[in-house]
């Protein structure tokens, strides 16, 4: 309950002090009418920044209710499927032998079960957690591991471990790595024109998938996420912010959108780099378009959310989200009720 009262104040405190907000009464009357409409309490309103002047079309955004008739129904999302996509275990091998563009699976851990090319060791202690991933670095010739837990999401449980700084790293996350099951994945390099933009991260493009029921695959929106102030994750529930694609032209347009426990702050420029978004070209953009229905064609479930990192060899594919809030899409979109493709979605959902 407290934390609920702190968001909600947080979320107070934001709508108070956006110079952009429209007149408390206009305000009012569209939080009212938006209950009225959706059937649910206005925060979603607030949250998605409805208030804001540019928005008049704000009964075109999706309420909780939509959103979860969306990502819980049966019509659209096969169980099968899930299991591929939300156990990052699965889904690295799975793409791996179907010879998909995804980082190379250097190794594994299920708690204290380390398996590195089909040997399992058993590691109970950070002196031994160093020495596995010491031996790992030798072996691959590399000097960089990312550490996901297996089934967690946003972000959680994301590590990266370095040669340089092993011992400070296993120092700061060991204890979770031993107490998880993670998959262990080369570093994708990252393109320079992407660097250019925020280094610390992969920044990954998010596509939201939709398969007809005649098997068309639609691309239904494009935004590209960052890190900032030095997080090597760009998840937006980490903090990290995302800007609109404009996917005929494969370049970033208007300002950016971050979520409102964190500011909400809209951009028009990275803050750490000062590199200005709008069309600023994404590199092999086509390719990553093309690799993505390719792996709808892998996984068919017909609503994936595909993170797609942008290397400096091609498009690699980060992981793929059956429970795609398509928060990110609402806001992309001008709301995901105006998509043309949007009313047969909401029917077949």
């Amino acid at each position: 309950m407290r934390r609920k009262i702190k968001l909600y104040k947080k979320r107070f405190s934001v709508v108070l002090q956006d110079k952009n907000k429209k007149g408390f009464f206009q305000i009012m009357k569209e939080a009212f009418i938006f209950w009225i409409v959706k059937r649910e309490f206005p925060y979603f309103y607030f949250g998605k920044f409805l208030y804001r002047k540019e928005i008049k079309n704000y009964k075109d955004y999706l309420s909780s209710k939509e959103i979860d008739k969306v990502t819980l129904s049966k019509n659209l999302h096969n169980p099968q499927y899930a299991t591929l996509l939300r156990n990052k275990l699965a889904f690295a091998i799975y793409m791996e032998k179907s010879n998909m563009s995804v980082p190379p699976l250097t190794g594994y851990n299920l708690g204290n079960r380390f398996f590195y090319q089909s040997k399992v060791q058993m590691i109970l202690d950070k002196d031994g957690l160093y020495n596995f991933f010491k031996d790992t670095f030798e072996q691959i010739g590399k000097t960089r591991v990312f550490v996901k837990a297996i089934t967690e999401m946003g972000g959680v449980g994301a590590y990266l471990i370095t040669k340089e700084n092993l011992k400070e790293e296993i120092e700061a996350c060991g204890d979770y790595i031993l107490a998880n099951s993670c998959i262990h994945q080369e570093v994708v390099i990252q393109h320079e024109e992407i660097n250019k933009i925020y280094k610390h991260s992969v920044n990954t493009i998010r596509f939201d998938t939709y398969l007809d029921k005649n098997d068309n695959i639609h691309i239904l929106s494009g935004y590209m996420r960052f890190g900032r102030g030095g997080s090597v994750v760009d998840n937006s529930y980490s903090g990290g912010f995302y800007v609109a694609i404009d996917l005929d032209e494969g370049v970033l347009k208007g300002k950016s959108f971050q979520m409102m426990k964190y500011g909400g702050v809209q951009l028009d420029r990275h803050p750490d780099t000062g590199v200005p978004f709008e069309g600023y070209k994404i590199p092999y953009f086509k390719e990553a378009v093309e690799l993505t229905k390719k792996a709808v064609n892998h996984i068919p479930d017909r609503i994936i959310g595909w993170d797609i990192a942008i290397s400096v060899d091609g498009p690699v594919i980060i992981e793929g989200n059956d429970n795609t809030s398509i928060l990110g899409p609402d806001l992309i979109l001008g709301g995901f009720l105006s998509h043309p493709i949007s009313k047969e979605i909401m029917d077949e959902a």
